[in-house]
């Protein structure tokens, strides 16, 4: 009975094959063409579809038969066919080369980050948002790569990265850390965000000027400590200082709150995204530029995965306008 495999030899590279070894004494090579005959029956047309010669092919099977001490194949006039041992050989046989074919496309695959695991340190996810559409772009160019994402503060993630917890963080700004590479990846308007009915709302934009006696919200976790000190730094030296209120809440809490009137807060422009019902975003008329997102990741990590990652980013940076 022919045997028929799942995975035909004609398309394996013999050139490869026939340097690889098992690592014993019968070699890869040996039992491809073993496989090979099995399929077709015939000496003939297994050496053409490995693209070998015949003699080669029944020099080398003899071997093998002879350092195994079976007879794999019975010849005749007529063809070869299985011998009970040759069929009992052949099925173990299939079954070890098709784990190895396994084996090795997923070495290859990892190797050019097709495969893998990517830990992922962001501030928060925005829909619609720059960060949004890398991650969904990259999975769907790496659907086989696991994606594992941690919410946190810059320092936090930094600190995850110093302790392998994630590959990669994104954060505001551009850190300059002795132990870590960074790279800006995208650039964001930086708005005020105001009650729908302040008496500055009606404005196209707004000026530090005007924010100097406004009571400012930030956040502990996320963006919220470098707005605090971005606060700080615009309103240096007025009197009097800056009022700013630090509530341990999320995104949307806040954006609530400035709606209720508790105060106001600075968001950059994918904050306005997602709609917000009470709110108005305006930009800031004198703030020097846009505010810089930065990857931060550890210089001994050099995978595929992350390197990838950066290539997409660059893609999606130029067709955006951002580079």
């Amino acid at each position: 009975m022919r045997m028929r495999k799942r995975h035909p030899v004609s398309k394996l590279d013999n050139q490869w094959l026939r340097q690889t070894s098992l690592g014993s004494r019968i070699s890869l090579a040996s039992l491809i063409q073993t496989l090979a005959v099995a399929e077709y029956l015939n000496f003939r047309h297994a050496a053409d579809a490995l693209g070998i010669s015949q003699s080669s092919v029944s020099a080398r099977i003899g071997a093998l038969e002879q350092e195994l001490g079976i007879l794999l194949f019975e010849r005749n006039t007529r063809g070869v066919k299985l011998t009970v041992a040759g069929r009992r050989f052949i099925e173990r046989v299939t079954a070890g080369v098709e784990h190895l074919d396994i084996a090795v496309k997923s070495v290859g695959m990892a190797a050019t980050g097709e495969r893998g695991r990517l830990r992922i340190g962001v501030h928060g996810l925005i829909t619609g948002s720059f960060l949004d559409n890398l991650l969904a772009e990259y999975r769907k160019s790496y659907p086989q790569i696991a994606i594992k994402m941690i919410e946190a503060t810059a320092r936090d993630a930094v600190m995850y990265l110093r302790t392998d917890r994630i590959d990669v963080a994104f954060v505001v700004g551009e850190p300059n850390l002795p132990d870590c590479h960074s790279r800006p990846i995208w650039t964001e308007q930086l708005m005020a965000v105001l009650a729908a009915d302040h008496r500055l709302a009606h404005q196209t934009n707004v000026s530090w000027e005007q924010l100097v006696s406004e009571r400012f919200l930030v956040r502990h976790s996320g963006t919220g400590p470098q707005v605090h000190d971005h606060i700080v730094l615009r309103l240096a030296g007025r009197w009097p200082a800056p009022e700013i209120q630090r509530h341990d809440v999320e995104r949307s809490t806040l954006l609530s709150m400035v709606a209720q009137g508790f105060g106001i807060t600075l968001l950059g422009s994918a904050s306005g995204l997602s709609p917000t019902t009470g709110v108005a975003f305006l930009p800031i008329l004198d703030e020097p530029g846009p505010i810089i997102f930065s990857a931060v990741w550890s210089p001994k990590d050099r995978s595929p995965t992350l390197r990838n990652l950066f290539k997409l980013a660059d893609i999606i940076g130029r067709n955006s306008g951002q580079t």
